[in-house]
């Protein structure tokens, strides 16, 4: 797949961002943190005074691509060189005795991303429906949720510009990506080539160009947005109603991952009324023969998703009452009372009985959620091979424990317990005396089978019966990272 530019043009293009340090940290330098925060939520007002007086090739560049605003040629050049006007043609439309960015040339850390315009670019004007997206919430969510350890074949399916491919250059021998849109396709190929990369794009719907290959770590941020299955816009819709095409990524995860590979993709599922949501998501799952945790993230009403993605669009709902109409009826028709937004995760461990998590994670997450779910599955391995009872361990650094007490007759009674982790998955746990004293004693010094002890004969039962209560609960803690193997 051919890039937007000349393999030479590209070449002048990163001499060009990298001598005139339009990086991410270099704008930061410039205009500052705040200013360069700001500009993330299209607000280029501090932006556009601190680069106003400053003729600097990194002003004009940022003016240019960042703030959307036309700029002199001669600067332009300048900020340019040594790359010529006639050969950035793609990147830059005239207007009046000037030019403006065509396309979005955004800094990503010591990246660029080659993408179409943002809504913030455009204002008023809807996207067309053949939009490639740039850098947004949901491709930084999945990057900060994809697992970090290296890996030799790695799979992006519908690509778009290339963020997620970014990210795996830096844990993967070999990149595929897949997209739809030939045009998607070469604004991954300038990102890939921008950023001195070598990437195997291939044209087709999702995973049909891969069919009978294998790889050890696959990735989507996919068309996942639920509604009647038409295509108005394609980064969002996928033409399949409701989420099947979320069920469809699941039903292909067997046939696409290697012995040990993960898959991970952004995901939504219809909460549909008189069924648990975790019970629909759980039979797209069933004999697939995977591991598999799924986190619910967001649950929004349907009103609110509509609003949303037609605005999202930069198509105005007010304005548009018929579409929004048709697709609020579709949900009615359905019986549709919300729709859940998340991250599925997928193992291919080889398990005969695969463990499946589906659970609501909207309690926050402090930090990114790659490595804590690269230690979820590693708690999960322990917990298959361990022997609780032989066991020895430790409570998590930072555990909390919070009590609610009432005051009564005979002073402060407490009520409530909850063990709490104030950092990474933040899950909070109701615990009995019982469960407390257990989680009190786990220094690692000794096994679970000692302290069982201790409590048993403090408490005047068999052994046996508190251990037959114990080890379930604390398999449960172990799961949830509230206590850790001693090693």
């Amino acid at each position: 797949m051919d890039a937007l530019l000349e393999p030479t043009a590209l070449d002048q293009l990163r001499e060009a961002l990298g001598s005139a340090r339009y990086t991410s940290e270099g704008i930061k330098d410039l205009l500052g943190e705040d200013a360069a925060a700001a500009c993330a939520r299209n607000d280029f007002r501090a932006a556009l005074r601190i680069t106003e007086s400053d003729g600097g090739r990194l002003a004009t560049l940022i003016r240019l691509f960042i703030c959307g605003q036309t700029e002199p040629l001669p600067r332009v050049a300048a900020a340019l060189a040594p790359l010529p006007l006639e050969a950035a043609l793609p990147l830059l439309e005239a207007d009046g005795d000037g030019v403006r960015a065509a396309l979005e040339l955004e800094p990503y850390g010591d990246w660029w991303v080659v993408a179409d315009l943002s809504a913030g670019m455009r204002p008023g004007r809807p996207l067309p429906g053949d939009h490639v997206l740039g850098i947004g919430g949901a491709s930084t969510t999945l990057a900060a949720a994809t697992l970090r350890r290296p890996v030799g074949t790695a799979l992006d399916l519908g690509t778009g510009c290339g963020v997620q491919a970014l990210h795996l250059s830096t844990r993967a021998e070999r990149v595929t990506a897949t997209d739809v849109l030939p045009r998607a396709l070469r604004f991954a190929a300038t990102t890939a080539a921008l950023n001195g990369l070598d990437w195997e794009l291939l044209q087709g719907d999702l995973t049909r160009p891969v069919e009978g290959r294998r790889f050890d770590l696959v990735v989507s941020n996919p068309p996942f947005v639920a509604g009647p299955g038409t295509t108005a816009h394609t980064y969002r819709d996928s033409g399949r109603p409701g989420d099947a095409v979320c069920a469809e990524l699941v039903a292909a995860a067997p046939g696409l991952l290697a012995p040990g590979g993960h898959m991970q993709f952004l995901a939504n599922w219809l909460h549909v009324a008189g069924q648990d949501w975790r019970d629909r998501v759980n039979d797209w799952l069933a004999g697939t023969g995977l591991d598999a945790w799924v986190i619910q993230r967001e649950v929004s009403d349907p009103l609110a998703y509509v609003n949303l993605w037609l605005a999202d669009a930069s198509e105005d709902p007010s304005r548009q009452p018929a579409l929004a109409a048709a697709w609020l009826d579709w949900f009615d028709a359905q019986e549709v009372d919300a729709v859940g937004f998340g991250l599925i995760t997928l193992r291919a461990a080889g398990h005969d009985d695969p463990t499946v998590r589906i659970e609501d994670l909207r309690q926050g997450v402090s930090g990114d959620l790659g490595p804590l779910i690269a230690d979820w599955f590693g708690r999960q391995d322990f917990l298959r091979r361990a022997d609780l009872l032989h066991s020895r361990l430790v409570a998590a650094p930072g555990l909390q424990l919070r009590q609610e007490a009432a005051l009564g007759a005979e002073g402060w009674e407490v009520g409530r317990q909850t063990l709490a982790l104030p950092d990474g998955l933040r899950w909070i746990e109701e615990i009995d005396p019982v469960a407390l004293a257990l989680v009190g004693a786990c220094d690692g010094s000794v096994t679970l089978q000692d302290q069982v002890d201790v409590l048993a004969a403090a408490h005047e039962v068999p052994s046996e019966v508190l251990a037959d209560v114990a080890v379930p609960l604390v398999a449960h803690l172990v799961e949830r990272g509230i206590l850790l193997p001693a090693s």
